[in-house]
């Protein structure tokens, strides 16, 4: 068996289609398709359901999978270990963020940049339970997600700070001059809110109903940003994270109140894969960000005129 083999197989997984991920390989299709007839040769099972076009992987194929994302993951960590012993760490490491964690990713990623400069970065902004899935089929490094709401399995956790809730809302609105707003109070207000499929408003609804409250969101998103951009146009309020006040500058036209009535928070940190030997990059940046600090960097509770 040929590691290539291996690759070539999970292009063809990820992109459903021969002549892409051929193209993605940078090889001809007759090669991709040759090199998957050859590992069919070699485990002698079928892997791949054939017609006209890709139809999908057989049950067998799918067994087959499972191991090649783990072979090719092990492979990729032994050639970091071994750079690491020549010339410190090198290759590409995966990150998968929750969207109310965007603002802060920078205060981790920023110092690993400085400490393995030839490494490069890639930070993806995915919900909790992409995050979970990539990480366990080796798409993934590391991800930095919420921690204690709902269950995280085969996984290495490392707190680094609490989430806090606040509300942003228009400036010149109903909570104009105030610096604290109970949650049933703002149920009432017309909201936007990040979509249901995102962790963070799975717990801004359990917050509302603990308050016998239930929100019907003007609008919903999977963008931090378009929820800022939509509460800066003058009308609407939007449950965020207290992390949004680490940027610089809340969006114009905007105060944040702190939300009270109860008052919640969740811990927010950083997963891996629960294996070893741990893959380098994942393991250096789990190692560097104990050491940053962060529940001191990020300020809470807010300032209503920060």
């Amino acid at each position: 068996m040929v590691i290539k083999q291996l690759v070539y197989l999970l292009a063809l997984a990820r992109e459903k289609h021969f002549g892409l991920a051929a193209e993605r390989s940078h090889i001809s299709q007759p090669t991709l398709s040759a090199a998957i007839r050859h590992l069919e040769d070699e485990l002698q099972v079928p892997i791949v359901e054939r017609g006209n076009r890709f139809i999908g992987f057989t049950p067998e194929g799918e067994r087959v999978l499972e191991y090649a994302r783990r072979i090719v993951a092990d492979c990729d960590a032994l050639r970091q270990d071994l750079s690491e012993l020549r010339q410190g760490l090198t290759g590409h490491l995966r990150i998968g963020v929750v969207p109310s964690a965007l603002p802060i990713v920078s205060r981790i990623t920023g110092p690993f940049a400085v400490s393995h400069p030839r490494v490069s970065v890639s930070i993806l902004s995915l919900t909790s339970i992409e995050i979970q899935k990539q990480i366990e089929e080796f798409t993934l490094d590391i991800g930095l997600t919420y921690l204690d709401n709902e269950p995280l399995t085969r996984m290495r956790t490392l707190p680094l700070y609490r989430e806090h809730y606040i509300l942003l809302t228009p400036a010149d609105g109903p909570f104009a001059g105030r610096d604290r707003v109970s949650w049933a109070e703002a149920a009432e207000a017309p909201l936007c809110l990040l979509s249901p499929d995102m962790q963070n408003r799975r717990i801004v609804d359990k917050i509302f109903q603990s308050v016998g409250r239930t929100p019907h969101p003007t609008m919903e998103t999977n963008s931090i940003v378009t929820l800022c951009l939509h509460v800066s146009a003058g009308h609407l309020s939007s449950v965020m994270p207290h992390t949004l006040l680490d940027m610089p500058g809340l969006p114009g036209g905007t105060i944040a109140l702190k939300l009270v009535e109860p008052e919640v928070s969740y811990m927010m940190g950083i997963v891996m894969p629960d294996r070893q030997p741990a893959q380098p990059l994942a393991r250096a940046l789990f190692a560097l960000a104990p050491t940053l600090g962060l529940e001191q960097a990020v300020h809470w509770p807010p300032q209503s005129n920060r």
